[in-house]
């Protein structure tokens, strides 16, 4: 009789166990409080992509942290696994097999440079993993594969406007510089596709390795052509500034266009006064849109200095835009519901209202202007350094 009362002591005490294991986890898939999103991220926080690469993180970060601090998804947090890909195919090689093989993720949000995301691309590809960036650009990426992704906006549109551009400005001679990589090579080959369709002619082109840092003897071979102007596409803020500096103090006051690099933050503190008149082509942060005005804020509040704002905004949707695909397939895991997602979706954030990814992961609903850089005692933080002078000429 003892014993059959011990036994059911402890019968009935493993019992009340199992129902306690069973309620509290019942509670945690209530509350969603599971293990958290972990989503890989591949941006240039070292080498010539440095200052934008570091703004894309940090935008990320912000990102995440609102989101988290709201509850995560569904109860669950975003956690962010971080590598270097130092704006260099062979480096974002390692930083991918890093995250997939040794971090097991899925899901990765970059790269910044071009030539990093087509460095990884093939890989993602055949490995069924998403990338997703917010700044490549050149137009190659288009064709990466079914599991890549951007809200940068492709080089082609841009060389399209670029050539419009400078057709419309009176330009029919031009001499080129650009940095040896697949962004600026990208810029280059479409933008004088375009202004040669509109009958214009190169008259000089040179090119320059990233650890370049003098390039006066090259500036002087394009200004002994005589160009009407010279296009200028770096994939450094350095080289960028530097480069433009250059061509001033060598007597050139001629037109000087280029893309969104040269009009960054750090590349205006190079150039100074030399960069003022210079034109850009590239996508700008609407002022009228109070999203993108409320994250420039609230960046600035948290890292100070911005440099390429559009950029930055647009690394920041691209984590909110993974949290709605998160919520939907509840899963980290689920590569093939996250892109369904993403061709699926339709999103308004900072870098625009209503849009969408084409039947090969471009942004689609976004566009280009040009700017001009004002002089220096005009540039302030709010105008970027640069006003706006509207949309680039379709014809």
């Amino acid at each position: 009789m003892q014993l059959f009362s011990w036994k059911r002591i402890v019968a009935l005490g493993l019992l009340a166990v199992l129902v306690s294991v069973v309620v509290a986890c019942g509670d945690d898939e209530d509350e969603g409080d599971g293990e958290p999103f972990r989503i890989g991220v591949m941006e240039s926080l070292t080498g010539p992509g440095e200052t934008y690469g570091q703004v894309a993180n940090q935008a990320k970060q912000l990102a995440v942290e609102e989101i988290n601090a709201a509850g995560g998804i569904n109860g669950r947090m975003i956690e962010l696994v971080v590598e270097d890909s130092k704006c260099s195919a062979q480096d974002s090689i390692t930083a991918y097999n890093k995250l997939t093989d040794v971090d097991g993720v899925k899901i990765i949000l970059g790269t910044s440079c071009s030539g990093a995301m087509l460095g990884a691309a093939p890989l993602a590809e055949a490995d069924g993993v998403v990338m997703f960036s917010g700044l490549a650009t050149n137009p190659d990426i288009a064709e990466a594969g079914d599991y890549i992704f951007r809200t940068a906006m492709s080089d082609a549109q841009l060389g399209i406007d670029t050539g419009n551009v400078l057709w419309a400005d009176g330009i029919r001679k031009l001499a080129t510089i650009n940095e040896s990589t697949d962004y600026a090579e990208g810029v280059r080959r479409a933008s004088v596709a375009q202004f040669e369709k509109r009958g214009g002619e190169v008259v000089a082109e040179e090119q320059y390795a990233s650890e370049t840092t003098d390039f006066r003897t090259q500036l002087t071979k394009l200004l002994n052509a005589n160009p009407d102007a010279v296009l200028l596409a770096a994939q450094g803020e350095f080289s960028g500034g530097t480069i433009v500096k250059q061509l001033r103090e060598l007597g050139y006051e001629g037109n000087i266009y280029s893309e969104v690099v040269p009009v960054g933050s750090e590349a205006l503190k190079i150039a100074g006064d030399a960069a003022t008149g210079l034109k850009a082509i590239t996508a700008d942060l609407d002022p009228a849109n109070n999203k993108a005005q409320e994250v420039l804020g609230n960046y600035r509040n948290r890292y100070g200095q911005v440099t390429l704002p559009w950029y930055l905004g647009s690394a920041y949707d691209d984590v909110y835009i993974t949290a709605e695909c998160l919520k939907k397939t509840g899963d980290d895991q689920d590569a093939d519901g996250f892109r369904d997602c993403l061709y699926d979706i339709t999103w308004s954030g900072a870098i625009g209202v209503g849009y969408s990814f084409d039947d090969k992961g471009e942004v689609v609903g976004l566009s280009n202007v040009v700017v001009q850089v004002l002089p220096v005692a005009e540039r302030t933080e709010d105008n970027n350094g640069y006003k706006v002078l509207g949309g680039a000429p379709t014809e």
